[in-house]
């Protein structure tokens, strides 16, 4: 197997992994970028994006990513299709398999893999996902202003959004699985006692419907297994998300859902030279906004250390 040697290597390609592209080359640390498995992350199933400041008429999220990764090159980061399959940090230099047939040893590694939204497993929500279907309702509950929309979720976070959603939706109907939710009860008591949000408890999403956008959701009570149909105009999934970080259990510090754990404040983690940024370590903010600074800081931060250990 082939061995390559690079000073700063970042795995993944959002907002997080291009703005660390970005700093890195202006920094003279000629970093090398791998995209992973879905090249421009979660922005790439977005459409509109409206609230990224810089673009006063919105941009859809493809192109918006497509910006970043040009601009990434023209500072001259090297960016390569391929996938981190293996780590080893036992030893100087760091070393990263890519697509189980090279590996990369880098002085330095910023990790901005992501997280991936968790979805019902239904076709229709595959399928309309961007057209009325979502799983951030503060990015795109704005496009359904004065509307009807469904939820579908029991945690805190969904408690937060169909929250987050009364206020701009004219009718929230939140779906909940079993006869109470897990959100804490604080969370709970401001649901129940909003009077635009409608909880149907005991309930599973049996189909999103619609043709070319979401006009719909058919429910089915657990109970009875009585079905009804909702008329709405969008439908969020708000069951959690999954960072993309299964590669580094056992060696990097992570909480219990997976999320990779930094020093606050900064992006490091528990191993030298090793630095996180993005989703795969934010499971609060989650917005391209935040992902983007939190590249810059692990630039810096990298940046940083190669010059202290007289690496650049």
């Amino acid at each position: 197997m082939s061995t390559e040697k690079v000073h700063c290597l970042i795995i993944g390609s959002g907002p997080a992994g291009y703005t660390a592209a970005i700093y890195a080359s202006r920094a003279g640390l000629n970093p090398v970028l791998y995209q992973g498995i879905q090249p421009g992350g979660q922005l790439t199933i977005t459409t509109e994006v409206e609230n990224y400041p810089g673009y006063p008429d919105g941009i859809q999220g493809p192109e918006m990513m497509i910006h970043f990764e040009n601009q990434a090159k023209r500072m001259g980061a090297d960016i390569r299709y391929g996938l981190a399959t293996k780590v080893d940090f036992s030893t100087r230099p760091l070393k990263v398999e890519i697509d189980e047939e090279q590996w990369i040893e880098a002085d330095s590694i910023i990790i901005s893999t992501g997280a991936s939204a968790k979805w019902l497993g239904i076709e229709s929500e595959q399928r309309l996902n961007g057209y009325g279907v979502s799983a951030c309702a503060v990015c795109d509950g704005f496009f359904f202003k004065a509307k009807e929309v469904a939820i579908v979720g029991a945690g805190d976070t969904a408690a937060e959004e169909a929250l987050y959603l009364s206020k701009i939706c004219s009718q929230v109907h939140m779906i909940v699985r079993r006869h109470e939710m897990r959100a804490s009860k604080v969370m709970q008591d401001r649901v129940v006692n909003t009077t635009n949000i409608k909880v149907y408890w005991n309930s599973e999403t049996d189909e999103v419907m619609g043709d070319k956008k979401v006009e719909a959701v058919r429910i089915k009570n657990n109970q009875t297994g009585e079905k009804q149909e909702i008329p709405v105009s969008a439908f969020f999934v708000a069951i959690g998300h999954q960072p993309n970080s299964d590669i580094f259990k056992g060696l990097i510090d992570m909480d219990e859902a997976g999320y990779i754990k930094t020093i606050p404040g900064t992006s490091k983690t528990n191993v030298e030279g090793v630095f996180a940024s993005g989703d795969v370590q934010d499971k609060i903010y989650r917005q391209a906004v935040t992902a983007a600074g939190s590249g810059c800081m692990a630039a810096l931060d990298a940046e940083r250390y190669l010059s202290e250990k007289g690496l650049h």
